[in-house]
């Protein structure tokens, strides 16, 4: 018969192994909404870029993405449900997240003259996540928020008195340069940290994927801007008109987008 020392012993490895399992699950969980914060950036950034093609092309995305082709009436409820999902996912991920930063300004130098004597570009990348994701953490779940309470709100002229009659477009701004640095960086790092897309020359797969992140980085910098921008001069010229909706001319003349 086993010994009370002996159970005491098997109970604590146990204990001990089912610890040790916790913080590759929480990389794991960190990844995987990480993945999906990325990919819904993307997606989401191409989506209200149609503004760029016409206020039409941006009503009918907007009409889309609240069903009305499909119901044959407009739900602002599925947007709210979409950003209410996505709003926990991007809590889960800060919070997992928020493990691996220093805690303490005495951590947090070491990591700086540690980095700044190796000068290793994977860890200053890890480094610029840390800062993106700490403003993210405050302008992006605020934003978050605001779809979900104002999701009937969404449209050319809406989304462009939001900017700028509501004076958001400073907050955007800032919050379009930390999403695409902090998303691409992501990415990059979860393709090195899994080993996705690696070839036979890791070395050289790594600074393939760093071009492709830089690429993907000045891509969507350079589109985000440009959107900002056109809903900016939007915004200006319908300032006297503040808060009238768009009706799209294929609803005016009868056409089609």
């Amino acid at each position: 018969m086993q010994s009370d020392v002996d159970l005491a012993k098997k109970v604590e490895l146990e204990s001990l192994v089912k610890k040790s399992r916790i913080p590759a699950q929480l990389d794991y969980l960190q990844s995987a909404t990480g993945l999906i914060l990325g990919l819904f950036m993307w997606g989401h950034m191409i989506l209200v870029s149609s503004i760029l093609v016409s206020k039409d092309a941006m009503y009918f995305i907007t009409k889309l993405m609240e069903g009305e082709p499909i119901f044959g009436e407009a739900h602002h409820e599925i947007v709210t449900v979409t950003a209410g999902f996505i709003l926990i996912v991007f809590m889960t991920h800060a919070l997992i997240a928020m493990r691996k930063f220093p805690g303490s300004y005495r951590q947090f130098r070491v990591f700086r003259e540690h980095a700044v004597r190796f000068q290793h570009s994977d860890t200053n990348l890890w480094f610029v996540q840390v800062i993106t994701g700490f403003i993210m953490f405050f302008l992006g779940s605020a934003h978050i928020i605001i779809m979900m309470l104002n999701s009937n709100n969404i449209g050319p002229y809406a989304s462009a008195d939001r900017m700028v009659s509501g004076w958001m477009w400073p907050i955007y701004l800032i919050l379009l340069v930390a999403v695409e640095l902090h998303g691409s960086i992501g990415l990059y790092r979860l393709c090195v940290k899994w080993g996705w897309f690696e070839g036979k020359d890791s070395k050289a797969s790594r600074r393939n994927l760093k071009k492709i992140k830089w690429a993907i980085t000045v891509f969507f910098l350079g589109l985000g801007l440009a959107t900002l921008a056109a809903y900016i001069k939007l915004g200006y010229e319908h300032m006297d008109r503040a808060g009238e909706r768009y009706v799209p001319t294929y609803k005016t003349q009868g056409g089609g987008v």
